[in-house]
């Protein structure tokens, strides 16, 4: 891990204290991008949240130490075509009214995979697909939005072929063919050789996948993906299983020495692991649930995750967390910036005290005591939830 960049100094009248550590940097991969340790995610600016909002959450996360953006073409989420591009306006206005230079922060954005539905992405109104001209569109329209020459991180937000990974590859919704993996290389060579983007990765992959891109980008001279961006949390942690080796990290590696980077996304799991849904905090609240729930945006959404055992699972990791003398929020945070494959973990919020309460999730010191709290939860309930779903990003 490379040094810190700074120590947490909650700028608010109300998070004035100071963490008692910095918040570390760490290198994508074998590329020269090195981030802070959390990227905060802007998938809720446009939708739940105003541009006021966006610019509170940018200078709060900027003062303590956080220089790493996510954003994505379809945000903010659910991805409908009155918002599309809301989260990027934000960013560029932030941008723009705090005078921040381009080159201290580190911003990533990703590109639709294929979808029949989403018809408005594209100047020619076909659904999102990731052939070379829709790669380069998109790209050209991020940047246009964002106000910047070049794009540090692309990503491909969800596979081209149908895998079940993000929730957004169903066969019902195929009409057209499958872009080979050749073609989408073929877009990200041109557009690294025309300085448009700096590196690239992959979201929502598999091993399989992420091995494919591997070969192509050997077979034409092209630069490697660096990153791959996955649901991963307390409820999720298949890939532990399954993406490992194809990244070339272990449990027991360093992140930074992984030749592909993993980029954890959504360690609430939707939310959920901040406990604002359980039985404890359903007591507490007289059985009221939160007004601006991501669980209710998508229908379907939250009647699925009752179903499933993750609602207990959730009431255990909430003891583990009193337990320790943290909440929720942190504890699930500070499981993946744990895990020594992780680079930097995917944090979003929609208020600035939420986002304090994440930041902090990143200076939990990770006992032994604490992983075996952990572990014998996760073997009672193992992977119960997956966060994806359509519309969700």
């Amino acid at each position: 891990m490379l040094p810190g960049v700074s120590i947490f100094v909650f700028a608010a009248a109300s998070m004035t204290k100071t963490v008692p550590q910095p918040i570390l940097s760490r290198r994508i991969g074998q590329s020269d991008l090195v981030v802070s340790e959390c990227c905060l995610g802007g998938m809720t600016w446009g939708e739940q949240n105003t541009d006021d909002d966006a610019a509170a959450q940018l200078s709060l996360a900027f003062d303590n130490g956080v220089n790493f953006i996510d954003t994505a073409e379809g945000y903010p989420v659910p991805m409908k075509p009155n918002t599309q591009g809301l989260t990027d306006l934000a960013i560029a206005k932030w941008m723009r009214n705090t005078r921040q230079p381009r080159d201290s922060m580190i911003i990533t954005t990703k590109v639709c995979g294929y979808n029949d539905r989403y018809t408005w992405f594209r100047d020619d109104g076909v659904g999102t697909q990731l052939s070379k001209a829709q790669i380069r569109e998109s790209v050209d329209k991020s940047l246009a939005r964002l106000s910047t020459d070049y794009i540090d991180l692309l990503q491909f937000h969800w596979p081209e072929r149908p895998t079940g990974v993000s929730g957004m590859s169903g066969s019902a919704d195929r009409s057209r063919g499958i872009t080979p993996v050749e073609e989408q290389v073929e877009a990200i060579g041109e557009l690294l050789t025309a300085g448009k983007i700096r590196h690239w990765g992959l979201s929502n992959e598999n091993a399989e996948g992420l091995r494919a891109f591997q070969a192509a980008c050997e077979a034409q001279s092209v630069a490697p993906p660096v990153a791959v961006s996955n649901a991963y949390s307390l409820l999720q942690r298949q890939d532990e299983r399954d993406l490992l080796s194809a990244l070339g990290a272990d449990e027991t590696s360093e992140g930074t020495e992984s030749s592909v980077a993993f980029l954890p996304y959504s360690p609430l799991s939707g939310g959920v692991l901040s406990g604002k849904y359980s039985k404890t905090r359903q007591q507490k609240t007289a059985g009221l649930k939160p007004k601006r729930s991501r669980l209710r945006l998508v229908r379907g959404y939250e009647a699925g995750f009752l179903k499933s055992k993750g609602p207990e699972a959730v009431e255990a990791y909430v003891q583990v967390a009193r337990k320790h003398g943290i909440t929720p929020s942190q504890l699930a945070i500070a499981m993946c910036n744990s895990r020594s494959f992780v680079a930097s973990t995917v944090v979003g919020a929609t208020s600035a005290v939420q986002l304090a309460e994440n930041l902090r999730g990143f200076c939990v010191e990770w006992s032994a005591e604490l992983e075996a709290d952990v572990v014998e939860v996760h073997e009672r309930f193992p992977d119960p939830w997956r966060v994806q779903v359509k519309g969700m990003g």
